[in-house]
């Protein structure tokens, strides 16, 4: 991964048409993990739409769980990119995970700005996916985020601590990752219940 890019250059991309076709047909985002795609009611990730992603701390598991759809992505030419992550991504396990780095994009933001720039990049249909790390977002700011990724058609993943577990969300998934026992737990998805088993989930990564 080079260096962080400009947002206003990431924005560009906009106006060049790629002339191809998306990874996968609209409403079709599997996850890579074949136990959790079989209770989603999309069959994986609910597209053009945020997905709320809870951890107890950084390096929960949530790379982990990321990193097939983000190999899928970056390998039919989709940018992926990181909004203020928490530590500078480690090269030789993202390239391990199947990711090619040149499709990967870091913006670094204050906190006050990281949410502004997660939105701009999302709607602006450039981006296959944007990640972000909020510490603080309420109810307003997380929908403003789900209506960017539809307005961008754009998949969202906001990785936030598990305390707010118990506040209203707009995503339109949210799983929760356990460390003891390994488990993701499905706590909200769009278009059907949300499975009452947790899944069993290896956080080695």
């Amino acid at each position: 991964m080079g260096a962080v890019v400009s947002l206003d250059a990431l924005l560009d991309e906009r106006r060049v048409w790629k002339g191809r076709q998306p990874a996968a047909p609209v409403g079709l985002q599997p996850t890579g993990h074949s136990a959790l795609d079989n209770v989603l009611p999309a069959g994986g990730w609910p597209a053009s739409a945020l997905s709320e992603i809870l951890i107890a701390a950084d390096g929960s598991g949530e790379l982990r769980l990321l990193w097939p759809t983000l190999a899928r992505l970056t390998d039919s030419g989709e940018r992926v990119v990181l909004v203020a992550p928490p530590y500078i991504p480690y090269p030789q396990a993202w390239l391990a995970a199947g990711i090619d780095m040149r499709q990967v994009s870091l913006v670094q933001a204050s906190d006050r700005d990281a949410l502004w720039a997660v939105e701009q990049c999302l709607r602006s249909g450039s981006c296959g996916a944007v990640l972000c790390w909020p510490r603080q977002a309420d109810d307003r700011a997380l929908r403003r985020l789900q209506v960017a990724a539809e307005t961008g058609q754009t998949l969202a993943f906001a990785c936030r601590p598990m305390t707010a577990l118990h506040n209203p969300s707009p995503a339109a998934l949210r799983i929760a990752i356990d460390t003891r026992p390994e488990q993701l737990r499905v706590l909200k998805c769009r278009g059907g219940l949300a499975p009452v088993s947790p899944i069993p989930f290896s956080t080695d990564a």
